[in-house]
């Protein structure tokens, strides 16, 4: 069971006395030295995608430590999807959390609420804090204060195998309905699915909810929303297009199986983000990246939607080495490291005066998702936002692999979330 919003003041209060006892459990004293150098260690969680994202991003790390040769920056890759409960529970006990964690986007408010994170106002991590697009900041903040520094920030596209697409003779679909029949036609001219939906993932499910004028929850209002017309819809949306034969999915290893799917060219579509390129460059259908084809997430009924994602780097409060931290955190989100990471894995910067490089400015990739993210639907940036994944996941897979209908998935993730959410509607 998730904490509520009742169980977050006591757990906040409960990490404001565990930053007491610091961050990782090898030693990173040290700050600065006596001539006001840098010195000490930095653990860094990264959560990027091993083999492709990790070796930018390790070797960003590596060039903030030649910039300050006294501090030793121990890189660890923590999974993603086990990244947000193991920080949560070594900050809880103040032992073994990282000095700085690559958040996404959602988790960064909760760990703000539960007092895990060091405020970053005023500090050498926010240079330049002008400089950042409006909703890529938006999350970072939380009760006023600033408790993170975007990376990066992401939307989602139907990414598409343009030899498979003029094999079948199709256009790109841009509804729902339409993904149905270009569906149809590869199927019967190639023998090949038309699109892999990721189904053990709910942020895969969101483009659909936003499709059908849905969305999770009204933040404004206090009200759940994820079980309304709009979200049984979208439910019953993403149930047809398997059990028509317009999709396939699954109900684990999601991202292995969609990823692998694609890259070996047995469907012909998926529904990703810019994190996904470098993985899928490195696929066999891909080896001409030409052959990579990406578009705006089909419409659905109400029009087209897609979630508004990314990632930021926030500092533990407990962190033995709070300078070299804020240190580290300017670099690797200053404008030089994030035109290198967009030049070499094709994610969208957080800062304006990027996108103006030559080499970002030239980038085919970031240049299809930039409008994308600019009308990318915003999650509520409130506590819970990140643990509103959980229950939804839960009845997603289950109404995708028919053991509940798409009615009674919704009315459940509704039921989860005012309990979740106390006094909310």
């Amino acid at each position: 069971m998730r904490r509520g919003i009742a169980a977050t003041a006591l757990v906040a209060t409960m990490a404001l006395a565990a930053t007491a006892c610091g961050g990782d459990d090898e030693d990173s004293s040290g700050n600065k030295s006596a001539g006001g150098e840098l010195s000490g260690t930095v653990t860094w969680w990264d959560t990027s995608t091993v083999g492709s994202e990790d070796k930018v991003f390790k070797a960003l790390a590596e060039g903030f430590e030649k910039e300050h040769p006294k501090v030793d920056v121990k890189y660890v890759n923590v999974p993603f999807g086990e990244a947000q409960n193991k920080f949560k529970n070594a900050a809880q006990s103040g032992s073994g959390a990282p000095d700085v964690i690559r958040s996404e986007v959602a988790w960064t408010p909760e760990f703000a609420d539960l007092g895990y994170l060091a405020p970053l106002d005023g500090t050498a991590a926010l240079k330049d804090e002008k400089d950042f697009i409006e909703q890529a900041a938006a999350s970072t903040k939380y009760d006023g204060k600033t408790y993170a520094v975007p990376q990066v920030i992401d939307s989602m596209g139907i990414f598409y195998n343009q030899k498979i697409f003029k094999e079948a003779g199709v256009e790109v679909p841009t509804t729902v309905d339409e993904l149905k029949t270009v569906s149809a036609k590869i199927k019967k001219k190639t023998g090949k699915t038309g699109l892999y939906l990721r189904g053990d993932d709910a942020y895969w499910f969101l483009s659909f909810l936003y499709g059908e004028g849905g969305d999770l929850v009204d933040a404004e209002n206090k009200t759940v929303t994820v079980d309304d017309a709009a979200g049984v819809k979208a439910m019953e949306v993403v149930k047809d297009l398997v059990d028509s034969g317009a999709a396939e999915t699954d109900a684990t290893d999601g991202w292995n199986n969609m990823q692998t799917a694609f890259k070996d060219g047995k469907v012909a579509m998926m529904i990703n983000g810019p994190w996904a390129v470098a993985d899928t460059y490195a696929g066999k259908e891909f080896k001409d990246k030409a052959n990579l084809g990406i578009a705006p997430v089909p419409a659905g009924s109400a029009g087209q939607g897609a979630p508004q994602g990314g990632h930021n780097l926030a500092v533990y409060a407990g962190s033995k080495n709070l300078d070299a931290s804020y240190a580290f955190v300017e670099y690797m989100t200053s404008a030089k490291a994030q035109a290198k990471v967009a030049e070499e894995l094709s994610l969208l910067p957080t800062r304006n005066a990027v996108y103006s490089e030559p080499a970002v400015a030239g980038n085919d990739i970031v240049g299809f998702f930039k409008p994308v993210v600019d009308k990318a639907v915003e999650r509520p940036w409130i506590p819970e936002t990140g643990s509103l994944f959980a229950p939804l996941v839960t009845e997603y897979t289950k109404v995708l692999t028919g053991q509940t209908t798409p009615d009674k998935g919704a009315k459940a993730v509704g039921k989860e979330y005012r309990s979740l959410l106390k006094g909310w509607k």
